[in-house]
């Protein structure tokens, strides 16, 4: 018998049962996908099919492939003959599969040589390899370079290259796009749908973003609390979902919302039936208070920044203002160089041309010229930027003391961003990712900056709780008058969330305004791809609007 079958009796851990009875088919050459919030025991359920449980977890079950059946409490020694021969695991990010100081040929010619059980010939191995670059459309010359040398696209592709080439019947993908722009979401998980459908492999696709799932895959899970809540085609559970939690989901989904016509407002719930609330014309308090603030003195204006890595230019005469009060976003796909001006403005980058000025003074390239007072920066991932050695408490009193404030102050920061003061005891592995980015947020709140910089900060989280950071952000910036500039690569967020849009394309601003002029009727042949990108249609392929 053909195909995978999982029968997943139950996840236990230290503190009592995790995952209740989960089971599915996948048929070869088809696909399943697996949603749900954080903590809802998807990536419990993933990794229990591939003997790879934190320590103190417990799987109860079984595993058939092909017919082959693989008991889910088997020893790690049992599961080294299944990992990456029958069963390959493709990570989020693909800096945490591949090693940074190997080349990327040669960690593709591991996993082809531990298949062949035998060392290959040099110029076999690179033919092989150059065979597996080439299926994932790559150049045989990224097998020379290092996994920092390219784009996260590419080493996205690189790492699908490693995890298929043992030939697996199982392929089990876990967030594999979260950090890419929406052109490279489109195009890697296309390439995996073609090589799943070539080679009549199984997938089991993890993911929080739903658009993404529609048209890729054939059926879906929806999880939560450990239990799966609603199973069925894709097509049906998205368009006509039967459960309150899968429709609360894909009302979250602020991409889904969008093409629904809900999207825009700050609010995940009233808002989303208001589309373009704040842009609209016809909306005169809204709209009297948004040119108000464009009207004020620019609180930061970045005029003609170059910046050179290098012989590489990556940012080439790049403006962009900022007004008090105001949300800015920045969209472009990954090496545009939006990421390197938010952190030129923030100091962590010295331009090598043009001028920064906040509040009408000029800055000087580097950190030593700013202060924690002008502007603090929030990054994608709140458990590397937090420090997992010391307590929330303590993490925001060193901040507050950053900002001169009192100790006293840290219930009343957690307050701020929707936490309760006992979280100050906790340290971050103890908090969810949404929690975590509470976390993050209220620290860089904590010196009472004017700008807050926004880099992907959502884009790891699933939608529900990324629809209640989009909330927050929006909430603090009515109540404090506080600026962002928010970096994102998901159109739909930074449509929820901003004022005006900035594109960025190969370090140059190719399209500039309001969000509902440069996204609904773009001018710009670069916004359109994006734009298109973005919307997906039923097939869940690209298509050119």
């Amino acid at each position: 018998m053909t195909g995978v079958e999982a029968a997943i009796d139950g996840i236990a851990g230290p503190a009592g049962p995790m995952v209740a009875a989960v089971a599915f088919r996948i048929e070869p050459g088809s696909s399943l996908a697996l949603i749900g919030e954080s903590g809802s025991g998807k990536t419990l359920t993933a990794k229990s099919l591939v003997g790879l449980l934190p320590s103190g977890f417990g799987a109860t079950g079984v595993l058939r492939v092909d017919g082959r059946a693989h008991p889910l409490d088997a020893t790690d020694a049992s599961w080294r003959r299944v990992r990456g021969r029958e069963v390959s695991l493709l990570l989020q990010d693909p800096f945490t599969s591949l090693s940074p100081v190997h080349r990327c040929g040669p960690q593709i010619g591991w996993t082809l040589e531990a298949k062949a059980g035998r060392r290959l010939a040099t110029r076999e191995l690179d033919d092989a390899v150059a065979k597996r670059l080439d299926e994932v459309n790559l150049p045989a010359r990224v097998a020379r370079a290092y996994p920092h040398e390219l784009s996260g696209g590419m080493r996205q592709r690189v790492a699908i290259a490693a995890a298929l080439a043992s030939d697996p019947r199982l392929l089990i993908a876990d967030e594999p796009t979260t950090a890419l722009d929406a052109s490279n979401q489109a195009e890697i998980l296309d390439l995996l749908r073609d090589l799943q459908r070539e080679r009549g492999m199984a997938m089991l696709l993890i993911t929080h973003d739903l658009g993404l799932v529609r048209g890729r895959t054939d059926e879906v899970l929806v999880m939560r609390h450990g239990e799966v809540v609603e199973r069925g085609s894709t097509a049906t559970v998205l368009s006509a979902p039967e459960h309150a939690y899968t429709r609360a989901l894909i009302a979250a989904d602020p991409a889904l919302a969008l093409e629904a016509g809900r999207s825009d407002g700050s609010d995940s719930s009233a808002q989303l039936a208001d589309p373009d609330r704040r842009d609209r014309p016809d909306d005169p308090g809204v709209r009297a208070g948004d040119l108000a603030r464009a009207a004020r003195t620019p609180l930061v204006a970045a005029t003609g920044i170059v910046k050179r890595f290098g012989l590489r230019t990556v940012l080439d005469g790049v403006d962009l203002t900022i007004a008090p009060g105001q949300v800015v976003g920045i969209v472009g796909e990954s090496g545009s160089g939006k990421s390197t001006l938010a952190r030129c403005i923030a100091g962590l980058e010295r331009e090598d041309g043009g001028s920064i000025a906040f509040d009408g003074q000029p800055l000087a390239p580097g950190r030593r010229s700013r202060t924690p007072e002008q502007m603090q920066i929030v990054f994608q991932d709140p458990y590397s930027s937090l420090n997992p050695m010391m307590t929330i408490g303590a993490i925001l009193r060193e901040a507050l003391a950053v900002g001169g404030r009192r100790p006293e102050e840290v219930p009343a920061l957690l307050e701020l961003v929707g936490l309760p003061a006992e979280a100050s005891s906790k340290r971050p592995a103890q908090l969810s990712g949404g929690q975590r980015q509470r976390v993050a947020i209220a620290r860089a709140l904590a010196p009472r900056p004017r700008l807050l910089i926004c880099d992907e900060s959502v884009s790891a989280l699933d939608v529900q709780v990324q629809a209640q950071i989009l909330d927050l952000l929006g909430s603090l910036r009515d109540e404090l008058d506080i600026a962002i500039l928010f970096i994102s690569h998901d159109l739909a967020v930074v449509r929820r969330i901003a004022d005006t849009v900035t594109v960025v394309w190969q370090g140059r601003v190719v399209e500039r305004g309001s969000c509902a002029q440069v996204l609904d009727d773009p001018s710009e042949d670069y916004t359109k791809l994006l734009v298109a990108a973005a919307h997906r249609d039923s097939t869940g392929r690209t298509t050119v609007a």
